[in-house]
């Protein structure tokens, strides 16, 4: 049954221009939709925010940010935004329609894809995020769910929902946004998003493209957050054998933990990405994975599919010697050099056909001969220039016996090997070689690689019982930061001296590590209460036990006579540690106000007059009054002043 039958919105005129269609998809935040613009005739996708969201001010303040972040990016690879508006409780994106599928489609009908197919789709998606990058903005939600693949074969990056300036502040109250399948350790750990947590996710979707599944799973999102926080992801080698190790670089490097070591934004990645390309060969390119399922969906002609008819089209053959040698088109309908037919860089034009040389009969001894000399000649120059080079194997995260194998497979030999403390780098694994990974260097050549001896670690020493500088010397003597200081009371440890720390003493730490240090107040007093008191006898009190006064230059009318103790600070029974201050504000005596005449007024009435002038009310009925509605006298005559808050007796009779 056709769910959209049942949403509301379906063939209504939205802000009097859009007509709504059908229901394309629902998310969390938002309903698209395939809308008409009455206006201008087209088809476009309209996205709704859900109802409910749209009362939260910071919800719609995001939506709207995506419409402005998107209309600044006149890229070919995003999803264009035309409008922005609401009518009702109804606040809507009018955006380009893409007839097609996403990502996640095409990877759930097909699995793994050929390494040319991700690279197609992998480089126009970085351009796109490269210039939302260079004018500024963050993604920060990449994931397969928002690459829009068309029927033409165009590739887009959608819903920049969670779009954000690169310099302003991005943590949230206390949460992540983002799906942890993609999400970066430092957005994990700190809430930071900068173009590298954009870097990371596609490093994680190219994964994901190569060999069909996400790097990190568990049973529940807090696991797979652990594995990017503690994990790094791995090569895809190890899902997909005999994947060239370029892919491996190209993944690694995306997703390296420390985002240091990441390149710095998508155009940088897009740079290695093609580097990455031109290394591999047809027959790496087209390698098809054993993850693949597209066996079942190469009927180009199958229109149920969800996947576009120009990622099911097969390769069209070379028709002559020139096209072979260029490679033909790849995998998703992109050109073999993985620029966007979108691109506005003009596709390079055909090579001009070759003329034929009339042919000269030769001997065959003299074509023997020639043949050996150019092979020799090639054999030399092949020799000269790449025969005696070879280029330095991916080394990171491999074990030292893992490390020499593979430079022996190589013919390299392993040169010095070092240690050396890492907190991103497994203990046991290779950190860094000298030349680093791809260097060109002669064969038999030695590389030098450096093992991690895991983090630097000490053992939290005995600081309790020191005076707080010397505690701090002590710390920082070991290689730790002296953290935040806490003061608390103690009955057996001195005011100015550790009672703990945090973590405990003895515990095992990472060098560099922060320690909190709880610092004793002494024994604590109980704050006497002065209130009512003299000046001079509550200086008196508070000086004997231990406490400095303070008195306020402000004095307030209270109860208390002028020159008394109108108030104090902490007030009585509080804990205070010797030495802290107690501040007494003096009293100017009662506030006097008139009291007004209530004689002859019901009892109701008067009792309702007195309080809103700021008396308090008793009442005197006698055995005549018990039965009476009529004020007859009061204590304090009308037109008299009485203090603020006293009490004003009346009789009734």
């Amino acid at each position: 049954m056709d769910t959209t039958l049942q949403d509301p919105l379906v063939g209504q005129v939205l802000d009097g221009r859009y007509r709504v269609e059908a229901r394309i998809a629902v998310g969390g935040m938002a309903t698209v939709y395939r809308a008409v613009d009455t206006r201008l005739d087209r088809v476009l996708a309209l996205k709704v925010m859900h109802p409910t969201l749209a009362t939260d001010a910071t919800f719609v303040e995001r939506f709207i940010r995506e419409a402005k972040s998107v209309a600044r990016l006149d890229h070919p690879n995003v999803v264009q935004v035309f409008d922005q508006g609401a009518e009702g409780a109804y606040v809507y994106l009018a955006m380009e329609y893409i007839a097609g599928c996403t990502l996640r489609d095409v990877l759930r009908e097909r699995g793994a894809l050929r390494p040319r197919a991700a690279l197609d789709i992998l480089e126009p998606v970085l351009a796109a995020l490269g210039a939302a990058h260079r004018a500024g903005f963050v993604h920060r939600d990449m994931k397969p769910e928002n690459v829009l693949i068309g029927d033409d074969g165009r590739v887009k990056v959608a819903d920049f929902g969670l779009v954000r300036a690169v310099d302003t502040v991005t943590s949230t109250t206390g949460s992540v946004l983002g799906t942890v399948s993609y999400l970066a350790p430092e957005q994990i750990e700190h809430g930071a998003a900068d173009p590298r947590v954009d870097v990371y996710a596609c490093g994680v979707v190219l994964y994901e493209m190569l060999t069909g599944g996400k790097p990190h799973d568990g049973d529940s999102p807090a696991q797979v957050l652990y594995k990017h926080l503690h994990e790094d992801v791995p090569p895809p080698s190890a899902a997909v054998p005999g994947m060239a190790y370029e892919l491996d670089e190209l993944v690694a490097s995306a997703t390296a933990r420390n985002p240091e070591i990441r390149p710095h934004d998508a155009v940088a990645l897009l740079s290695q990405a093609r580097q990455a390309r031109g290394a591999l060969s047809a027959d790496q390119l087209d390698a098809v994975p054993p993850q693949a399922l597209a066996a079942e969906h190469d009927n180009a002609e199958d229109r149920t599919s969800v996947i576009p008819r120009a990622l099911t089209m097969p390769r069209p053959l070379p028709v002559n010697e020139d096209e072979a040698e260029a490679g033909g088109h790849g995998d998703a309908g992109f050109p073999a050099d993985g620029v966007n037919r979108t691109s506005r860089l003009a596709a390079p034009p055909p090579a001009p056909p070759r003329r034929r040389r009339p042919e000269l009969r030769r001997g065959p001894l003299t074509i023997v001969v020639a043949v050996l000399l150019v092979l020799g000649l090639g054999t030399g120059v092949w020799y000269i220039n790449s025969g005696q080079f070879t280029k330095v194997p991916p080394l990171l995260s491999k074990t030292e016996a893992q490390a020499r194998d593979r430079l022996a497979d190589s013919g390299l030999d392993a040169g010095t090997v070092r240690h050396a403390y890492s907190d991103t780098v497994e203990r046991g694994k290779v950190i860094s070689t000298d030349p680093g990974v791809g260097t060109r260097i002669r064969k038999n050549d030695s590389v030098s690689f450096t093992i991690s001896d895991g983090p630097d670690t000490v053992k939290l020493p005995d600081v309790q019982g020191y005076k707080l500088d010397r505690a701090r010397t002590l710390l920082k003597d070991e290689g730790l930061e002296p953290g935040m200081v806490t003061r608390a009371f103690s009955d057996e440890v001195p005011k100015g001296f550790v009672i703990s720390t945090k973590p405990k003493t003895g515990t095992t730490v990472r060098s560099g590590s922060a320690v909190a240090l709880v610092v004793s107040k002494g024994s604590p007093i109980d704050v006497p209460d002065v209130t009512g008191n003299n000046l001079a006898d509550a200086r008196a009190e508070l000086t004997e036990a231990g406490l400095k006064v303070k008195v306020a230059e402000e004095q307030v009318n209270s109860e208390y006579d002028r020159g008394q103790v109108a108030r104090q600070t902490p007030d009585r029974g509080s804990r205070a540690a010797e030495g802290d201050t107690v501040t007494l504000t003096v009293s100017k005596g009662p506030e006097m106000i008139e009291v007004p005449d209530v004689v002859g007024d019901s009892v109701d009435d008067a009792k309702r007059t007195l309080k809103d002038a700021g008396f308090q009310v008793d009442e005197d009925r006698g055995l005549l009054g018990l039965f009476g509605d009529t004020v007859k006298d009061q204590s304090v005559d009308g037109g008299d002043t009485a203090p603020k808050g006293s009490t004003v007796t009346i009789t009734i009779r």
